[in-house]
């Protein structure tokens, strides 16, 4: 699988004594060696290894701050690094350059509970953070299935199972605090819920895939852990009656916490991958959150319409064992679909379309699926209008990488023609770049690109993603 003609051959040259300087300043936190450098090139995209020249190990926003002038001053790339979870080649050092590792800022910087807000720094995960609040009765509810840095998830603007009714990173960053491309840091706002001064530069930077700054520390919206919570699971005789029930629950306004599809191959896959014993069948995935009674009347709405398209009765899942299984095995869905092309590597796509397109989108794109050569998974967060495609490729074979991508050009053609966009919260990278113009149209990619000259006149910050070479 070769990376876009638009990323190769573009390495930069990196001035003498440049790498010597890196040693200099951070002696065993600085490393060029080989399988350093192949680990921060390479991601969870089927593209082939870009490694970097090489790996600064961040512990502090003054390191940050000290890389990014130096690398502005000789128009070194840099490239932030997390937890390298990402799906469409965000982090791979398309130019060379340096790659910015900052999982060891992982402190939690403060926890102000009766604000329901926690700042950490960009290399806390989720995971982390959830443990560290525990005791206080709240949690962080972006969920998008890897244990994720929270600097990565608000880089991307991640989401995941619960933003059907938490919303997305978009919805609950706060603040951030961010190191320019030439060294300075900002604060992009205070801990007030709302704000009517100036740009919105929290936003400017969620989404922004380190193409304008380098997050370092992450304020971010808190939740009461509910009263209640029940999970349901739901066998549908088709995928189109499964994904027809979500549509009608949402229109409904039932305040589902989680709604997730996943197809038969994908249930087979978790069965054999996780040891359960779902049915193999299209099935959606509920959560209800809430007091008691609330949780009773979510239930049994959603039951009643799942019944009316041929759903099946609900298997219950109350206990937090029982559904903490679930939960893991749904996230592990990726790793699971994985197994039923052992050798193979995924290319995974995702689009996102409104609520009541949805159903058209799934099923369209699931008969085209249903003629490749190769096999394929479908999952999603389809109570928000968001699914994930993952087409299960032979590296060796040229031919089904270049049918994977007609087919992925297809389907973010129907999803821009639906009104949608090419990426529900995976991002761009480099895989879904030349989709931008279709989708933002010539004039607002001319404004992202003067965006990105006035926040980095140097290309220095992640180049080569999100906006297509001119």
């Amino acid at each position: 699988m070769n990376a876009p003609a638009h990323v190769q051959s573009l390495r930069r040259e990196i001035p003498p004594g440049f790498l010597d300087a890196l040693a200099n300043q951070f002696g065993d936190r600085f490393s060029t060696a080989g399988a350093v450098c192949e680990h921060h090139g390479r991601d969870e995209s089927p593209y082939p290894p870009m490694v970097p020249d090489g790996v600064v190990f961040a512990q502090s926003t003054e390191d940050v701050v000290w890389v990014a002038r130096h690398c502005h001053q000789h128009s070194v790339p840099l490239i932030p690094y997390g937890a390298g979870s990402s799906l469409e080649g965000h982090l791979l050092a398309v130019q060379g350059g340096i790659s910015l590792d900052v999982s060891g800022m992982n402190q939690v910087v403060a926890v102000n509970d009766e604000d329901f807000t926690a700042t950490v720094q960009a290399g806390v995960t989720r995971k982390q953070l959830n443990e560290e609040i525990r005791n206080t009765g709240l949690f962080f509810p972006i969920d998008p299935g890897a244990d994720a840095s929270l600097g990565g998830m608000a880089a991307t603007r991640a989401s995941g199972t619960n933003a059907v009714r938490y919303g997305t990173m978009r919805e609950n960053v706060m603040s951030l605090k961010v190191v320019t491309a030439d060294g300075r840091v900002i604060e992009t706002a205070n801990r007030a819920r709302k704000s009517s001064a100036g740009y919105d530069l929290t936003r400017i930077f969620v989404g922004c895939e380190g193409t304008l700054g380098i997050i370092t520390e992450v304020t971010v919206r808190l939740y009461p852990q509910p009263e209640a919570i029940s999970a349901a699971i739901c066998n549908f005789p088709s995928l189109d009656a499964a994904v027809r029930s979500v549509i009608q629950i949402i229109q409904m306004g039932v305040p589902v916490a989680r709604v997730e599809f996943m197809d038969a191959w994908a249930v087979k896959a978790t069965n054999a991958y996780s040891k359960l014993s779902l049915t193999e069948s299209p099935l959606l995935l509920f959560e209800f959150h809430g007091s008691a009674a609330g949780v009773r009347e979510q239930a049994e709405v959603v039951q009643s319409i799942t019944r009316d398209n041929g759903g099946m009765d609900f298997e219950w899942a109350d206990q937090p064992e029982d559904r903490s299984r679930l939960w893991t095995a749904r996230h592990n869905a990726y790793f699971a679909g994985l197994q039923l092309r052992p050798g193979c590597r995924s290319s995974t796509t995702d689009v996102c379309v409104p609520i009541s397109r949805l159903a058209d989108c799934v099923s369209e794109t699931a008969a085209e699926l249903d003629a490749a050569s190769f096999p394929y998974t479908i999952v999603g967060h389809v109570g928000d209008g968001n699914f994930h495609v993952l087409m299960l490729l032979d590296p060796n074979n040229p031919a089904e990488w270049e049918e994977s991508e007609r087919i992925n050009r297809r389907l973010v053609e129907r999803a821009i023609g639906m009104d949608g966009t090419c990426t529900g919260e995976h991002g761009v990278g480099l895989h879904k770049m030349e989709f931008m113009l279709a989708e933002h149209g010539q004039d607002a990619l001319d404004l992202m690109t003067s965006l990105k000259q006035a926040f980095d006149p140097h290309n220095i910050l992640n180049p080569g993603k999100i906006i297509p070479p001119a």
